[in-house]
């Protein structure tokens, strides 16, 4: 929030110190529910009627959406298919890693991109929103039009998760969270398509900001591991690093989505924004949405201790993603055949151009 302060021919605005969780559970609890008793005709007709008359997408972007989604789709395919694989029959990785190894590189790709862009939006541009988030919501009004360096970055980062709805059920390596996982694009494609339609996109660029340094951090500590065992040796320099980023990882998740991002998002959406905005559309949507998020990024970081905690017992040497499926686990389902010919038809899978989810071979699908 800020204040102005100076005699009548100045004004200064002062940025208020960012919050702490007890001001933001206090304070944002106190709202929400004022809030709840002030909005007496709530209900679905008022919804409608809000939905109507304040959200503005048009069917050009819509359509521009979808043409962008299946352009993702294919760019990670020709990736994968010129690029990605044949690194990895060069630098001969283990047939398990060989086929987990392009779902990594092509995230990693694209997650240092858009959060490289993020980056200059935020810290590159006249944007404040990182060192001031109430300002996010001065000057809203509805239907007003969004800058162009912000819908760009919307239709890149749009795009990719409606893109990724798919590419987690079809095409990435099946995980123990791999339902959260699609509960999670879904949930951040509907704050994306509807904070853009909203005119929210300036809080918007700032969840993007916070969430998207991890995926780089994720992406490339998970390389590391793969990389680790190559050409039928061990790499200690490829551990090392991917201990070290795993560290990280670890850090930033906590400081990014478990500390800036309820202290800085959404004590924003669920204090500040009713003073910029008192009767802001869809106030209690957008917040349901954005403490799902949290819930999520809680829910994740559980795995994160759990990892933690099996290397300080020593029940883990070396790094892991521990959300993956055992295949030994998966072997001893499968019966004693299974276990004499299983690594066999991982390298058949991997060679034919199949994909293997939860231990059992599938084809890919585009």
């Amino acid at each position: 929030m800020e204040r102005e302060r100076g005699d009548d021919s100045i004004n200064v605005r002062v940025v208020d110190p960012m919050p702490g969780y007890a001001e933001l559970f206090s304070r944002g609890y106190t709202v929400m529910v004022s809030a709840l008793r002030d909005c007496r005709t709530c209900g679905v007709e008022l919804s409608k009627r809000t939905l109507l008359d304040n959200a503005y997408i048009t069917w050009a972007e819509v359509g521009l959406f979808f043409v962008c989604a299946v352009m993702w789709t294919l760019m990670r395919r020709s990736l994968t298919e010129c690029l990605f694989q044949p690194a990895a029959r060069w630098f001969r990785l283990q047939p398990k890693d060989a086929a987990k190894m392009p779902e990594s590189a092509w995230k990693l790709t694209f997650y240092s991109m858009s959060w490289s862009y993020s980056v200059y939006l935020l810290f590159f541009t006249q944007y404040s929103f990182f060192q001031d988030p109430p300002s996010v919501f001065y000057d809203w009004k509805s239907g007003m039009v969004v800058p162009t360096d912000i819908a760009i970055a919307y239709l890149i980062q749009g795009s990719f998760y409606g893109h990724s709805i798919y590419a987690s059920i079809y095409m990435d390596v099946w995980r123990r969270d791999s339902v959260v996982m699609v509960m999670h694009h879904i949930i951040t494609l509907a704050l994306i398509t509807f904070s853009y339609a909203f005119r929210y996109h300036n809080i918007g660029v700032l969840v993007l900001f916070l969430h998207d340094v991890n995926d780089i951090q994720l992406e490339f500590t998970k390389l590391n591991v793969y990389f680790k065992t190559r050409g039928g040796g061990y790499h200690p320099m490829n551990n090392i690093i991917s201990n070290i980023g795993c560290v990280s990882f670890s850090v930033t998740w906590f400081w990014f989505r478990l500390y800036w991002f309820p202290l800085k998002v959404l004590y924003a959406t669920c204090v500040t924004s009713l003073k910029s905005v008192p009767n802001i559309p869809f106030y209690f949507f957008f917040n349901c949405l954005l403490f799902a998020l949290l819930l999520m990024n809680i829910y994740w970081f559980l795995y994160i201790v759990l990892f933690v905690v099996k290397v300080l017992t020593g029940q883990m040497r070396e790094v892991n993603d521990v959300r993956e499926y055992e295949e030994e686990e998966e072997q001893k389902k499968a019966g004693p055949l299974a276990e004499q010919g299983g690594d066999w038809d991982h390298q058949n899978s991997v060679k034919e151009g199949k994909h293997v989810q939860n231990g059992i071979v599938k084809d890919k699908h585009l």
